[in-house]
């Protein structure tokens, strides 16, 4: 979709006439993109004033056509998003050496503006400074105290897989939807390290949560969304914008009423989750009489909402993408099910099953590559000058790690485009580790719940193809099953429903 097609399907005739007016205006008014930078700079296509390149966008899969001027004008190239200058960055190698050897340049994160305007730079995903590296540091220790790589946590997974395998039993075969269900299960394994337990799949507090995030998470990656953090002052014209708002604040007055319960509740000395130890924390630094650390509200809640939003979608997410490939792959399915029914018989499964599970594994990592759920990472921004590959790039410009340039790069992949779990097996099967595999991105900015994800991952999958066999629904075949992708922040499968049928 187009931004012209996005205005004249959101816009009344009146107003769409104003903002053409005023881009008119703004056209006769302003310069054009100055002509005079530095050659060294990153190429790219010439732009137009204030709307940029977003014309050879397709502002629903604007990845896809940023792979694409990849091809014209190199591995590191701008484009302008609006008036938004960007540098891309495609390719293995390229987003590689960027943020890893130059970790420090690439390093700081470039809000978006309909984020910005709940959290205020605070928090842990889309922070920066002193603020950042406390509220990482402290989410990481936590995290870890609570579990997190730890056998307490594989624990906590293999009981809400038990949780999640009767709410598949109760469909008795007949298709359904997977969504909701797996975003509960997976949810509740980062609310039990946040919150301190976990939730009924029943309870409305949580579902409501749950939906709610998983909703805001798809409608920041709409094309009215990304048009409204370029040009704010057309998005009251935009519904998702709306119910975007209107969403993030339910979401705060919940996570607000659970605060007060937990602090009500209180116990420095043994704190239950993640909440509690920063309630504790920020006690005994007002007790203190330290007033201006960053343990405050704000960072809390923006913290929280974090966690909980990245602990919940892209996990499983890529588990509904394992499940829908598996009905449609069903021989790779049935050497999946052989061989933990082989090496795992009818036991529990155990995350050290892993190293024995070769085959499995690699189905594991290769749904992870071609699901691509994350195609431009989260925006990054330079931390000061820098020249990278001979290009000169100015402090504060925001890039793009294009991380599907990287999954699907052409010369790191045998078949990039196709699902194909030999991509991480050797010539004996044995599981093989690959370095252009970097779904949870590099660097500083590496996802800091890489370690929960992929035991999640393991655990939760070995174990529904332990108990099920999933199939399409009646009537569809294999082959009609859509690879597609939704529109969204995240790229979840499009609305499908399975069949999964007990074999325990």
């Amino acid at each position: 979709m187009g931004i012209l097609e996005l205005l004249l399907q959101s816009c009344s005739p009146a107003s769409l006439l104003g903002t053409l007016v005023v881009l008119l205006l703004f056209y006769f008014i302003t310069s054009s993109f100055s002509s005079h930078e530095d050659r060294k700079e990153p190429p790219g296509p010439t732009p137009l004033p204030l709307l940029g390149n977003l014309l050879q966008l397709d502002l629903k899969k604007p990845y896809n056509s940023l792979v694409e001027l990849s091809k014209k004008y190199g591995s590191v190239f701008t484009v302008y998003l609006g008036p938004k200058k960007v540098v891309v960055l495609a390719g293995y190698k390229t987003v590689k050496e960027a943020l890893v050897n130059y970790a420090d340049e690439f390093g700081d994160r470039d809000t978006l503006k309909i984020l910005y305007e709940y959290n205020k730079g605070h928090g842990v995903l889309w922070s920066n400074g002193d603020s950042w590296k406390e509220m990482r540091r402290f989410a990481l220790t936590n995290l870890r105290d609570f579990g997190m790589g730890k056998k307490a946590c594989e624990d906590k997974i293999t009981e809400e897989c038990d949780h999640l395998i009767e709410v598949f039993k109760k469909f008795k075969g007949e298709a359904f939807d997977t969504t909701q269900p797996m975003n509960y299960a997976v949810s509740n394994i980062i609310c039990s390290m946040v919150y301190g337990s976990r939730f009924e799949y029943d309870d409305p507090e949580f579902t409501s949560l749950v939906d709610r995030t998983n909703r805001n998470i798809q409608l920041v990656g709409s094309p009215s969304l990304q048009v409204y953090n370029l040009f704010p002052w057309i998005g009251k014209w935009f519904a998702d914008k709306k119910e975007f708002e209107k969403s993030m604040t339910a979401n705060k007055k919940q996570n607000f009423r659970l605060f007060s319960r937990l602090k009500e509740t209180l116990n420095p000395q043994m704190c239950r989750g993640f909440v509690d130890a920063f309630l504790a924390r920020k006690q005994n630094l007002e007790e203190s009489g330290i007033t201006n650390s960053h343990f405050h509200n704000e960072n809390l809640m923006a913290t929280v909402g974090n966690l909980f939003a990245a602990g919940t979608d892209t996990t499983a997410t890529t588990l509904r993408w394992g499940l829908l490939l598996m009905a449609k792959y069903p021989k790779i399915q049935e050497r999946v099910r052989e061989e933990v029914g082989r090496v795992v018989g009818s036991r529990q499964v155990q995350l050290e099953d892993r190293r024995n599970l070769p085959f499995t594994d690699a189905v594991i990592h290769e749904t992870q590559r071609l699901a691509n759920i994350v195609p431009m990472a989260l925006p990054h921004k330079t931390s000061q000058d820098v020249t990278f590959q001979g290009h000169f790039i100015k402090k504060g410009t925001t890039v793009y790690p294009l991380l599907t340039s990287v999954l699907y790069d052409e010369s790191e992949w045998e078949k990039p485009h196709t699902f194909y779990p030999a991509h991480f097996l050797d010539k004996d099967g044995k599981f093989v580790k690959r370095d252009a595999f970097i779904p949870f991105s590099a660097g500083r900015r590496i996802c800091l719940g890489e370690s929960l994800a992929r035991m999640e991952l393991f655990v939760f999958f070995t174990t529904l193809l332990q108990h099920f066999r999933f199939s399409p629904p009646p009537g569809v075949s294999e082959d009609e099953l859509d690879l597609t992708p939704r529109v969204g922040f995240t790229l979840n499968p499009s609305h499908h429903k399975l069949c999964a049928v007990s074999c325990v």
